[in-house]
């Protein structure tokens, strides 16, 4: 199997923040939220609180939304930005291709199901609240839940826009840095 970060790998960018700002641009109700969450960006930057803390908060905007409107959102994000996957992917992709990703599960389900990968592990977040259900999926949660889910499987090449993903490069017989459209053989792995 292939393994693939998604945000600055498959996708241009970050999908959370681009997310935020497509709802923002359709319901500028949620600016009230700034506050807190600059707050929260604040603590964490001073290691008072712990990503997942943070993240909670970011994604509290998603309370001041109708029910059923995250996911009208979400269809239409993608709808808009479904030709912003970097093209190097198409060429890459193979069916037991797995997404994980440090974004939100409700947010890449979608994108994931048009792309045509069956497997996406993702942040459980409550899209009603912003509130997480279990740690955010970022380093070595993603090994963690690849194993969780395929304890004994083989990864031949692992895809990823951050060093931060090490842990992930390290079950990976190759691992691959993406630096837009071009492909670099990770650091220190042969």
């Amino acid at each position: 199997m292939n393994v693939y970060d998604f945000d600055g790998t498959i996708y241009r960018r970050d999908s959370s923040v681009d997310f935020y700002r497509f709802v923002l641009a359709r319901h500028p109700g949620v600016l009230r939220d700034a506050p807190r969450q600059v707050a929260a960006a604040v603590r964490y930057r001073a290691g008072r609180i712990d990503k997942t803390a943070m993240k909670t908060v970011l994604f509290s905007y998603l309370r001041r939304l109708r029910p059923g409107e995250v996911q009208e959102f979400v269809r239409a994000f993608w709808d808009a930005h479904e030709r912003d996957m970097h093209a190097w992917y198409a060429a890459h992709q193979r069916p037991d291709d797995v997404v994980i990703s440090a974004s939100p599960e409700f947010l890449l389900r979608d994108v994931c199901d048009r792309l045509g990968v069956r497997t996406m592990m993702a942040s459980r977040v409550d899209p009603r609240t912003g509130a997480f259900d279990g740690p955010n999926c970022h380093d070595v949660e993603k090994v963690r839940r690849l194993r969780e889910r395929f304890p004994d499987a083989r990864v031949e090449e692992f895809y990823s826009d951050s060093l931060s993903d090490q842990p992930l490069a390290d079950v990976a017989e190759r691992a691959w840095l993406v630096r837009g459209e071009r492909l670099e053989p990770w650091p220190g792995k042969a």
